[in-house]
């Protein structure tokens, strides 16, 4: 199960995807199937087939979008969150191999696409929450478990109404 938390801007770009699919690429390929569907012959028609399944696909996506878009919480930055590790927060974390990555805690939503973001519901993000600079912590997974410390913690403050 997924927390419903997002971040304002990763609000921001789903919103905005939600547009862009239904003012612009629905009508578009709907234009497209009543095109191809003038034409004929419907089952031999490339152009009607690919078009209209093209279009099932931006349906599909729109349902996911406003189901979505109406269960997320948005959670902005908060001044008072700073020095700890929060939803939203980055962190710069180091393992004792010298391994080190600079990492966003996130909502499900928004790591797709990105490495440098991570869900909260992750096991990374779990151990991360509540910790301090130059605290150590350790992530179980499956497979293995690894010491990590945190070097830096900050907060994009652009991320608030």
């Amino acid at each position: 199960m997924k927390t419903p938390l997002i971040t304002r801007k990763g609000y921001t770009k789903l919103r905005n995807e939600l547009e862009v699919l239904w003012r612009e690429e629905r009508p578009e390929i709907t234009r497209k199937v009543t095109w191809a569907a003038s034409l004929g012959d419907r089952s031999e028609n490339a152009d009607y087939q690919y078009n209209k399944k093209k279009l099932r696909e931006i349906d599909r996506r729109v349902r996911y979008l406003r189901k979505c878009l109406e269960n997320l919480k948005v959670v902005d930055y908060d001044p008072q969150q700073e020095g700890k590790v929060f939803f939203g927060a980055w962190v710069e974390i180091e393992n004792e191999a010298g391994e080190v990555l600079e990492l966003r805690l996130a909502g499900y939503d928004e790591i797709f696409g990105r490495k440098d973001y991570i869900s909260i519901d992750s096991p990374m993000a779990r151990a991360l929450v509540g910790k301090e600079e130059d605290d150590e912590f350790v992530v179980k997974t499956e497979t293995d478990i690894k010491e990590w410390w945190i070097n830096r913690i900050w907060y994009d403050p652009t991320d608030k109404i």
